[in-house]
Formats: structure tokens, C-alpha cells, sequence
């Protein structure tokens, strides 16, 4: 679950440092290059209405996943409080033990099914929010007359006259105001022959 967390975390601070990095940019950036215009996804990404609402999304089916797996936890550690506490006089055959292990792992491997849902989601929802975005992107990249595309990520400092970003934002924004949906299982693959 920390992952998810992280991940959340991670995709919102990429606008907060996308700002602070642009805060730190040279008084004189140079002359831009015609032909030449940056991308930046990563800020789509987060700053986006689409963006921001897998961002929300994908928090609210974490804290559905927690919900799920918190009573099999407390469960679990109250069962082996008790077994603990009672020594061997509690479980004087190790059934209780066996039993609880077997929780534990199915358990274990209920939480490991779910973060695969979550993973399995959100790469779902970036694919649609890239699927809108491309043409978006093809389009500005046309009307600016880019010969080249950088992306914002492989450049330290730019003229920000040649960033096509916020224009791409603006129309995916129009395009695709938000994203609705709900975790998905992952589709189990055929055996490979």
C-alpha cells in the first residue's frame, strides 16, 4: 500500500517542482529555437483536470482497499496476540498456529491481488489520458511547426516560449475534463506455449 502512496504522493509534487523549477529559470532563457519545442508529460500528468482526477480516483479506491484489508489484519493480530499470550497451553496441538498461518498467507496474497488491481487501474487511466493527449499533441506539434520534440524531462533549461505544454493541457482539459472509474481486475493471461 505504500507503494500507491508513494506513487500518489510522487505524481503531485512533479507539478510542485515542475513550478519550482521554472521559479529558478535564467532572467535571459536565450532565444528560442525555432523549430525546436518541449513536451512536458509528467506535468500533464498532474496538472491536468484528467490527470488530477485519476490522482483523486486512484486515492479513493487505495482507501477502499485498506478498508478491505484492515479487518483481516486486526484479525490476524488479534489471533496471534491470544496464541502468544496462552503459550503452548493456548494451541497444545499447533492447529490454531496452522490455521492462523493460513490466514496470514491468503491474506497476504489478497493484498498482493489488489495492489496489482490498483497498478493494473491507473496504468489503465495514464493509457486513456495518453490516448486523448496524442492527437493533442500531433496537432500542436503542427500548428507551432516543431521539427523536434524534446521531452521536458531530458532538458535542464529552456526557453519557455518553446514549451507546447500548457497549450496541450488547456486542450485536453477541453477534451477530456475528467476520468471515472473503478478498479479493475487484471486479466489473467493465457499460458504461453
Amino acid at each position: 500500500m505504500k507503494l500507491f502512496a508513494l506513487g500518489a504522493f510522487a505524481l503531485a509534487s512533479l507539478a510542485a517542482g515542475s513550478a519550482a523549477a521554472q521559479a529558478q529559470a535564467p532572467a535571459n532563457p536565450g532565444p528560442a529555437i525555432a523549430g525546436v519545442c518541449i513536451f512536458h508529460n509528467d506535468r500533464l500528468l498532474a496538472t491536468s483536470t484528467a490527470g488530477q482526477s485519476v490522482q483523486t480516483g486512484m486515492q479513493r479506491l487505495v482507501t477502499e482497499v485498506q478498508g478491505e484489508l484492515q479487518p483481516y489484519a486486526a484479525a490476524i493480530q488479534t489471533e496471534a496476540q491470544q496464541l502468544q499470550q496462552g503459550g503452548a497451553a493456548a494451541d497444545p496441538q499447533g492447529t490454531r498456529r496452522q490455521a492462523l498461518q493460513q490466514r496470514a498467507q491468503e491474506a497476504q496474497q489478497l493484498e498482493q491481488t489488489r495492489q496489482q488491481e490498483l497498478q493494473y487501474t491507473q496504468q489503465l487511466q495514464i493509457r486513456a489520458i495518453a490516448q486523448a493527449a496524442d492527437p493533442i499533441l500531433v496537432a500542436v506539434y503542427q500548428e507551432r511547426g516543431c521539427g523536434l520534440l524534446l521531452d521536458r524531462s531530458a532538458v535542464y533549461i529552456a526557453n519557455p516560449a518553446m514549451d507546447i505544454t500548457d497549450v496541450v493541457i488547456q486542450r485536453l482539459n477541453t477534451a477530456l475534463p475528467s476520468l471515472s472509474f473503478n478498479r479493475t481486475p487484471v486479466p489473467v493471461q493465457a499460458p504461453q506455449q
